[in-house]
């Protein structure tokens, strides 16, 4: 079990990115219930226009989810002031996950602002066709996605850096 776990943990780490073929439209947002929005009201698709957006998908039992988020807090300082959000989208892998009050304590321990939209029944996990904790989703201003990153990212390690590149890019591309 525990060469198992390891070996699952190498893979998570060591995933590289994927360009999204045909890039297709973001998928609309999936929930409109105002409490299972955090840090916003319910978002639509639309309120994302003419933004570089990161969609994070992750749930708060995820060790690779969790130590993602400093780097992704540092993200959102370095891109402040610009075109940029993130939104989180928390798709629960234990039933305990599913509870609201539980996703909001973990939000305001790991130090999240952005926008998180519970996805409990995993409709917009399906509608992302997404299959991993974390993966992180780059959207282009026209709410095309462009970009798949999928596991735990650090600051300054390959995977950030490649990030960061391709969200310059996606910010620095003309409407």
């Amino acid at each position: 079990m525990r060469i198992l776990l390891v070996l699952l943990t190498m893979i998570a780490t060591t995933a590289t990115a994927a360009p999204i073929d045909g890039t297709p439209p973001v998928p609309e947002f999936t929930n409109k219930n105002p409490d299972h929005w955090f840090n916003s009201a319910p978002m639509k698709r639309a309120d994302l226009e003419g933004k570089v957006v990161l969609i994070d998908v992750w749930t708060y039992d995820c060790w690779n989810c969790y130590r993602s988020f400093p780097w992704l807090n540092a993200l959102e300082k370095q891109f402040a002031g610009e075109d940029f959000l993130v939104v989180g989208i928390h798709s629960p892998e234990f039933a305990h996950e599913k509870e609201p009050d539980r996703v909001a304590a973990k939000i305001k321990e790991f130090n999240l602002h952005h926008p998180v939209m519970m996805d409990n029944d995993f409709r917009y996990w399906q509608a992302l066709n997404n299959r991993y904790w974390p993966a992180f989703y780059l959207v282009d201003r026209q709410g095309r996605l462009r970009h798949l990153h999928v596991g735990e990212t650090h600051i300054g390690d390959r995977r950030a850096k490649a990030i960061q590149r391709q969200i310059r890019q996606l910010l620095n591309e003309s409407d």
